[in-house]
Parts: C-alpha cells; structure tokens; sequence
C-alpha cells in the first residue's frame, strides 16, 4: 500500500492538452537578377483548435529569408521552412521559391515554392508554382511570367499568400509584375497590438525590369519592389515572409534583393503560461486570450 502511495507521489503530473491557433509562415525567396523574377512569399497556414499534447517539447522552426541573387557572384536561394513539431503535431509552411535569374542554373522559368517565383524577363518565361499541397487555403500562389520584347523585358512578380504575382511588361510597357498580394492576419487575430508581428505577412516580390521602365510594385504584406537598376531592389519584410524584389538591367542594382524571414505565432483562450519555453518567443495577454510569437528557433513545453 505504501509503495503504491509514494509510486504515485512521484509520477509526472499529466496535464491535458492545449487547444490552439497557429500562424505557420514560412521565409520568402530572394528576388533573381537581370531582369529578375520577384521572390515567392513564405508559405502562410492559419489553423484554428490545433492539439498541444502535454508534457511534450515541440520544436519551433523559423524559416530564415531567401538571398537574393547576385549577377556577379551567382546565388539567390528559397526562403527557409517554418513548422511546429512535436508529439502528433507536425504542422509546416514552405518556403517561398527563389526568382528566376541569369546567374543560377535551372532555367530562366520561375520556381516552385511556398509561393511561386516569378519568370525571368529576358526571355518569354512563366512562372512557378504555389504550394497547394492537401492544405486548405492553400499555402500560397504562382508567380507571374516574364516577358521579353526588346528594350522593354520584365519580370514577374512572385506569387504571395493570396493572389498570383503579375506577368512582366504587361501591355508591353516596361513594367515589372506586381508581387502577388499576401493576406491579414489569421482571423483578424494575429495583430500588432498582440502579438508584436506586422499584422500583414507572405506577399510577394516585385518584378525587375530594362532601364528606363518601372519595377514590379510589392506584393501587400511585406513583399519587396522590383527595380529598373536605377536604385536598389527592394527585400522582404522580416518576420513577415514577403519575397524579394526582382533586380533590373544594366548596372550595379541589377542584384536581387533578399527576401524576409518567417514568424510562428500561437495563442490559446484565457491566461496562460507554458511549462518552458526557448528561442524567447514574445508573451502577451490581450483579449482574453495568450499569445506566443517566435522569430527565431525555439520550443516550447505545455
């Protein structure tokens, strides 16, 4: 009898499981050079009444931003995976797809991603895709071809969270495609006020175009601007997972731009705190409810 009292004073507690929310986005890619296409934004998922299991560590995983190519120097990569795992939880966006350009092997075809690259402008290119995976919305869109017509070739732009980046030259006016459009927050719950995030995440990179056109404006929610090569391409927002603007021709900004790292953010109903966290994710109470937000690796323990 003893010895059962006392095996029982020393086994671990069993706490139940945590009902939360979560906002997933994924780094954005870096923008391609010479006539480039816009980065892809970060992968973005919003699920609702997700399952902590207790007494588990999940590991929290930010993806880091894509780099933009360099004409010069080669380069250019996808934005890093962000996700949440541990115990039966395994939830994941993928990274945004880095903009086609001149100086990295594959093709001048935009790349698959989170959210679609877009096409090179020195040729008649098309976009990449988006991330549909089995997920519902999906991750993100396309990107949008580039076009070549002679002094005036474009890029596309990158495909955000919530719309198709733009074809390049559209109407043959020297015009970098738009970065697709990224989407608010989850829910209207992933705010500044609690949270500490932008509030607005994954839109994608704009298009570069030939000198004397316009670069592909920024996709909303932290996309970067295509440029001409007059000034310097535009990067993603950090923590918000826009993709990098497209670099122009012919000068020293015909570089692409980096893209912007990703965020995870949880929150659960009432006041809450965690057995242990890592990584020094913010903690705010606000509305009734407790937020989590990661910018960097980390875990936590409920």
């Amino acid at each position: 009898m003893l010895g059962n009292i006392v095996a029982g004073l020393l086994a671990p507690s069993v706490l139940p499981n945590l009902s939360v929310d979560f906002l997933v986005v994924a780094g954005g890619g870096g923008g391609g050079d010479r006539v480039g296409g816009g980065g892809g934004a970060g992968g973005y998922r919003n699920l609702s009444s997700q399952s902590l299991a207790s007494n588990v560590s999940h590991t929290i995983t930010v993806g880091a931003a894509g780099v933009g190519s360099n004409y010069s120097a080669g380069g250019g990569t996808a934005g890093g995976n962000s996700s949440c795992i541990g115990g039966a939880t395994s939830l994941s966006s993928t990274g945004g797809a880095r903009g086609a350009a001149i100086s990295t092997a594959g093709g001048l075809n935009g790349f698959s991603g989170g959210s679609g690259s877009g096409g090179n402008g020195n040729t008649t290119s098309t976009g990449g895709a988006g991330n549909a995976g089995s997920y519902s919305p999906q991750e993100g869109y396309a990107g949008g071809g580039g076009v070549f017509v002679p002094g005036a070739a474009a890029g596309g732009g990158g495909g955000g969270a919530s719309a198709a980046g733009v074809v390049g030259n559209n109407g043959g006016n020297n015009i970098g495609g738009a970065g697709g459009a990224g989407t608010a927050p989850g829910s209207d719950w992933a705010t500044a006020s609690s949270t500490g995030a932008s509030g607005s995440y994954a839109g994608g990179g704009g298009g570069g175009c030939e000198t004397g056109g316009t670069g592909g404006a920024a996709g909303a929610g932290g996309g970067g601007t295509g440029t001409s090569g007059n000034i310097a391409a535009g990067t993603g927002s950090t923590n918000c997972g826009g993709g990098g603007g497209g670099g122009g021709c012919c000068s020293s900004n015909q570089h692409g731009a980096n893209g912007g790292s990703g965020v995870v953010i949880l929150r659960t109903s009432g006041s809450y705190t965690a057995v242990s966290v890592t990584g020094s994710p913010t903690r705010t109470e606000t509305g009734g409810y407790t937020y989590y937000s990661w910018i960097g690796n980390g875990s936590i323990t409920i």
